[in-house]
């Protein structure tokens, strides 16, 4: 059984006269979080905003909203989304089968960064793990992501491994 947690969390003393509620995203977000993507200069993914590749996201959002392990949220601010992150939970033997959440896609708006919106949104998915009984929150992040290696650490995420991909497209 896992601990009741609130869905939906509010910092208003993170940016002047506004108001910051982070939520699970809904498929009307959609075109909003693939624009957060979509402008990352640093992340190489080649998302896109162009309309045949909806059905794509679509399909992918479809996927994540029915996974019982996925977890999709947006931060808004005054009703307009500028920041996304996603949580993972997983179990492996290691540990005695501890739960673990990885963190993918933490994305804040860059008309926005420097209001402490990543920290609510990190803030949000860490909280979110452990009342869910995860045992450690693990995330990557892409080498040439100086900026966001100081932001993890301030945030209290330590360099542990070394990490490897295996691209299969």
């Amino acid at each position: 059984m896992t601990p009741d947690f609130p869905e939906r969390s509010s910092v208003r003393d993170r940016a002047p006269a506004q108001s910051l509620n982070i939520r699970p995203a809904v498929v009307a977000d959609l075109e909003a979080i693939v624009a957060l993507f979509a402008d990352d200069g640093l992340g190489g993914h080649g998302d896109t905003l162009d309309p045949a590749m909806r059905p794509a996201y679509l399909a992918a959002f479809a996927a994540i909203e029915t996974s019982p392990a996925d977890h999709l949220f947006v931060a808004e601010l005054d009703g307009r989304v500028v920041g996304t992150c996603q949580i993972i939970f997983t179990r492996s033997l290691p540990h005695r089968g501890r739960l673990r959440a990885t963190l993918e896609a933490v994305q804040v708006a860059a008309a926005v960064r420097g209001r402490r919106i990543g920290e609510a949104l990190v803030g949000h998915a860490v909280e979110f793990a452990r009342a869910r009984g995860a045992g450690v929150v693990q995330l990557t992040s892409n080498k040439r992501r100086l900026d966001a290696h100081r932001f993890y650490e301030r945030l209290g995420f330590e360099r542990s491994h070394e990490g490897f991909k295996l691209d299969l497209a």
